[in-house]
């Protein structure tokens, strides 16, 4: 078993005992069933009863702030993440190139490769600047610019519609206003005084807050786009084996009919999808046991499972 699982199983088996013993004194007959299957099966030293076990005692010494602040921002960072995939439509089982995060500083790369893990990211990269991934447009607010510059109107909304938005943007919010000169007329718009729109550049989609922005790269090559059918074909073929009965460490055979795409994914990633889903052989352009028609990213397919072994 890899060493991750071992830490998230022991993580989980301390959090549960522990709890048990907390709440011990106010459902006693639940922490003492939990208590003989989770401690006296394994452990027959340990305590007759989870009412012979010490209380637990808080160790201060677990207690890592700057862990608990990172996480969270890899929480945060997570969400928006999610919130960017929802709406740009794409599945979380189709892999993403990349993806930008503006954030007050860069967190290291072991919270990035939970973040990349989390989110079907090959890459995360923090930056300073997303301005290359959103564009601002500016109107004037007629209300307020028509009584004070109402002779320029015309003017000032060809040289909104003319300017660079980032760099306007950027200029209104350092020095609070837009400056124009027209044949001598000083024009000073202040945000009050535009209609500011913002877009996103497209391929690109952008959500966050005042702290934290994310930028997803919804842009798919041909090779993150045939990783993302693979991935559906294993989920499917794994959704088949449990509908079947199977136990997880049977090993079976695969069939695939009708449907040449999903036959070409399957020739070239033979070798991953038996490993993932313990096939001893994958079979095309026939049906045998356990058969299923299936709907994989537009292409219709019949998929079928049977067991090789027992």
């Amino acid at each position: 078993m890899e060493q991750d699982k071992i830490n998230a199983y022991m993580t989980l088996y301390t959090a549960l005992v522990t709890v048990c013993k907390a709440a011990a004194p106010m459902v006693p007959f639940m922490t003492e069933d939990i208590y003989q299957n989770l401690v006296r099966k394994i452990d027959k030293d340990a305590p007759e009863s989870i009412h012979l076990c010490d209380f637990p005692a808080a160790d201060e010494n677990c207690i890592d702030k700057e862990l608990e602040s990172r996480m969270d921002e890899v929480l945060k960072i997570v969400v928006f993440g999610r919130a960017a995939r929802n709406t740009a439509n794409i599945k979380n089982r189709q892999p993403i190139g990349k993806m930008f995060v503006k954030a007050e500083k860069a967190l290291p790369e072991f919270y990035q490769e939970i973040i990349e893990d989390e989110l079907n990211v090959k890459e995360v990269i923090f930056t300073s600047d997303v301005r290359d991934f959103t564009s601002y447009s500016f109107k004037p607010q007629l209300k307020t610019v028509g009584p004070k510059y109402g002779k320029q109107l015309g003017s000032i909304k060809k040289a909104l519609a003319e300017i660079d938005g980032n760099k306007a943007m950027d200029t209104l919010n350092e020095s609070g206003s837009l400056t124009f000169d027209f044949d001598g007329a000083n024009v000073v718009l202040t945000k009050e005084d535009l209609l500011i729109d913002t877009a996103q550049v497209e391929g690109y989609i952008s959500e966050g807050d005042n702290s934290i922005t994310v930028v997803l790269d919804t842009n798919l090559t041909p090779e993150l786009v045939e990783e993302g059918f693979v991935r559906e074909i294993i989920s499917k073929i794994q959704t088949m084996r449990k509908e079947a009965g199977f136990e997880v460490m049977n090993h079976i055979n695969v069939f695939q009919d009708e449907n040449e795409v999903i036959a070409g994914i399957l020739k070239k990633y033979t070798d991953e999808i038996k490993g993932e889903v313990l096939a001893d052989n994958i079979m095309l352009g026939q049906t045998g046991g356990y058969a299923k028609e299936w709907n994989i990213n537009g292409e219709k397919v019949m998929l079928g499972v049977e067991k090789t072994t027992d």
